[in-house]
Formats: C-alpha cells, structure tokens, sequence
C-alpha cells in the first residue's frame, strides 16, 4: 500500500469518526432538549418554531414552513396551537394587508429565554474538564464547520 493510500484511508476513517460523533452529540442535544421541555407546555416541533420566530422575528406561515421543512398545513396547525396558548399571535403585515404574519409574544419569549438558558448551563457543565483553550478552539472549529455547511 502506497503512503498516499494511507493517508487517504487515515483521512476517511478520521472523517468517519467525526460524523459519527457529531451524529451522537446531536441525539444527546435532542433528548437533553426534550428533557427540558418537559417542564413546559411546548412540544419539540413548538419549540423549533418559537426559536425561529425569537432569532429571525416575525415571519409568514410559509417563510416558517421552508425553515422547519414541514408542510404549510402541519405549520398552520402548529401556529393555532401556539395561538391557543398565547405564545404567538397573528399580525396581518401593514404594507400589505394579505400578508399574515406570525409574532411572537411575551410568554413565548420566556420560554424560549428559559430554556436555552438551562441548554447553556447544561453545556457548562459538559465543558467544566475543558480548559479555556480547548473550549475557544471548539467554538473556533464549530462556527467555521457551520459557516462550511451554510455555504458562506
């Protein structure tokens, strides 16, 4: 076997290894996260709405729909129960008044404030064996992985 081949295969396997870890520290992100919710009255799929709404504000059920990759009808629902509960609300847009806009409200700003707040402190705690280097290189590698996936 050639040098390059190694190199090669030491590449694949190192790449493999970093796929599957990524893989599981999503799963354990996801079920610390539903862990969280528990003590709320939000579901998983409210959640990723309501963190989308905080971080892009208002936005149309379809804009919402393409960033949660469901179906307009499956967001409509979801935004009726969020309404229901007084976690967003239906603004219809003042320059064009066929646009409907969903916002988010105060008890769904809190909520979402609340529970990525306890993620944080979940995260500090995971890095507490981490020197202040290790956790500055990871943020460094992560936003630049981040910024490779989004294509900037």
């Amino acid at each position: 076997m050639k040098l390059e081949d190694i190199q090669s295969k030491q590449e694949l396997d190192t790449v493999a290894d970093i796929e599957k870890d990524l893989r599981y520290i999503s799963g354990i992100i996801k079920q610390k996260g539903r862990e969280l919710l528990s003590n709320y009255t939000i579901t998983p799929p409210q959640f990723v709405a309501l963190q989308w709404l905080f971080e892009d504000g208002d936005m149309t059920i379809g804009e919402l729909s393409n960033k949660m990759f469901l179906a307009c009808s499956t967001t409509t629902d979801l935004v009726d129960r969020m309404e229901k509960n007084d976690l967003v609300v239906r603004v219809k847009d003042p320059n064009d008044r066929r646009v409907v806009r969903i916002h988010l409200l105060e008890e769904g700003e809190r909520i979402i404030d609340e529970v990525i707040k306890k993620r944080q402190v979940y995260l500090q705690e995971v890095l507490k064996d981490f020197s202040g280097d290790e956790i500055v290189s990871l943020k460094h590698s992560l936003s630049k992985l981040h910024h490779e996936m989004r294509g900037e």
